[in-house]
């Protein structure tokens, strides 16, 4: 055990502790989970269609050779990247500046 490890162990309790970290973890959990459901709904949605609607994923788009089930596909993928953006955006904006201004004041 360091010098240094019964500081940094009081400090993690205090931090741990207090209401507003609390709140922090509850709000990123929940924003966390949201964004998980609808990353679940949306792909079991997809194979859903695959499985039980080839005739209707099958289906060109505009006469053309490529069917719906490649642009749901694509569509699918792209806002999969779309919700990693988000979840970055907020962890970056709120969720970085509310610990910080949380460790600043326990500091």
């Amino acid at each position: 055990m360091t010098p240094h490890a019964a500081p940094d162990t009081a400090r993690e309790a205090r931090i741990t502790t207090d209401p507003r970290y609390r709140a922090l973890v509850r709000d990123r959990q929940r924003f966390s989970w949201t964004l998980t459901a609808i990353t679940v709904i949306v792909y079991t949605s997809f194979i859903s269609l695959i499985a039980f609607d080839k005739p209707l994923m099958a289906q060109p788009i505009a006469g053309g050779a490529t069917s719906i089930a490649v642009v749901l596909g694509a569509a699918m993928l792209v806002g999969t990247v779309a919700i990693c953006a988000v979840y970055v955006w907020r962890a970056n904006g709120s969720y970085d500046a509310r610990l910080a201004a949380l460790l600043e004041s326990i500091a």
